[in-house]
């Protein structure tokens, strides 16, 4: 019987145990990618200022009513601006962040091309 209450017990208590890491994996990855409004370059996961801290609380105030990540981000981004995000969307205005990469890649292999390829 001593055995039987001992599986029951784990049974019980490693899928509420992964209901809590997954949750807790969740507002880890929501905080690193929000920006600190009051540090220099810190997330708010890495961050121990009193705004930082408000705003772990409300990620996991907004987790616990059941919005997603998206609707956090949306949430932060309507609230404080898209600044806020360590990760921008591709909008009007982040087409450069997104596409200067792409068009320096290009023209350096372009260049290479060019100047060791071409001469053989």
């Amino acid at each position: 019987m001593k055995f039987i209450k001992f599986i029951l017990f784990f049974i019980i208590l490693f899928p509420l145990s992964s209901v809590y890491a997954e949750d807790n994996d969740k507002r880890n990855k929501i905080t690193k990618n929000l920006r600190c409004l009051i540090c220099q370059g810190q997330s708010v996961y890495d961050s121990d200022s009193e705004f930082a801290n408000s705003l772990k609380i409300l990620v996991d105030k907004k987790l616990e009513e059941g919005l997603s990540e998206d609707q956090i981000y949306k949430y932060f981004k309507t609230k404080y601006g898209e600044w806020i995000l360590y990760d921008p969307g591709l909008n009007k205005n982040t087409y450069i962040l997104w596409l200067l990469p792409i068009l320096i890649f290009l023209i350096g292999g372009a260049i290479i091309y060019k100047n060791f390829i071409v001469k053989k």
